[in-house]
């Protein structure tokens, strides 16, 4: 009797470990599809309009991303190497205007306006260089650049390994985008590895941002004319 009563027990407890397992093994391949989608949107989407500065097809506008300022106020050596590449693209006639768009929320940290000074000290017009204050993320400058700057084509420059993001973002948002990207994994292999990690999670903020969400810039404001006087001239 006493092994009689056993054994069922014992199958019962084996059906609710392997249901177990099939649950756990259900819920990883929901996660990973979670995660694996949104990162190869960003991918596939963006994978034709990603270009060198040698072979990137000429824009009326580069649209420079922020990327952080040091305490003493200047361009991080992550941000000073897109607007290298970005000063680049202006020298060559890739582009005839520099947006530069970053964060300005409050008057100590200005980097948009540190942004145009490290521009004009390396020989780039003052007059060329148009400052958004609000770009506070990726989808609030490419949709900022559209709607409040009135930007339909761009070029828009950033790391290499934030290019797919930026550009996807900025062609959900409506512009004909390309990009360019500042490889940094030379002289700042940590910086580039953490870079290509956080850009598998922050893919999916993108993906909704970009094909659901479609929410409005933290600051939308009006039509702005700094970059349409800028490229009469």
């Amino acid at each position: 009797m006493g092994d009689f009563g056993r054994r069922p027990r014992d199958r019962a407890a084996r059906f609710a470990r392997a249901l177990t397992w099939r649950r756990a093994l259900v819920a990883a391949a929901v996660l990973t599809a979670l995660a694996v989608t949104p990162w190869a949107w960003v991918q596939l989407s963006s994978a034709p309009y990603r270009h060198t500065a040698a072979d990137v097809p000429e824009a009326p506008v580069a649209l420079v991303l922020g990327a952080g300022l040091t305490r003493s106020g200047a361009p991080t050596a992550v941000l000073a190497g897109r607007l290298d590449v970005a000063a680049e693209l202006y020298r060559t006639g890739k582009v005839r205007v520099l947006l530069v768009s970053g964060d300005n929320s409050t008057t100590d940290y200005d980097e948009p306006g540190a942004m145009r000074d490290y521009l004009v000290a390396r020989g780039v017009p003052g007059q060329v260089v148009v400052a958004d204050h609000a770009g506070f993320d990726t989808w609030d400058s490419c949709t900022r650049a559209k709607r409040v700057f009135g930007v339909s084509e761009l070029t828009v420059v950033t790391q290499s390994f934030h290019l797919p993001r930026a550009v996807a973002l900025c062609r959900a948002a409506g512009l004909e985008a390309r990009g360019v990207g500042h490889d940094t994994s030379r002289g700042r292999a940590a910086t580039t590895a953490y870079g290509h990690f956080r850009e598998v999670f922050a893919a999916g903020k993108a993906m909704w941002d970009g094909l659901v969400a479609r929410p409005d810039p933290t600051f939308l404001g009006p039509l702005e004319s700094g970059v349409t006087s800028a490229l009469r001239r």
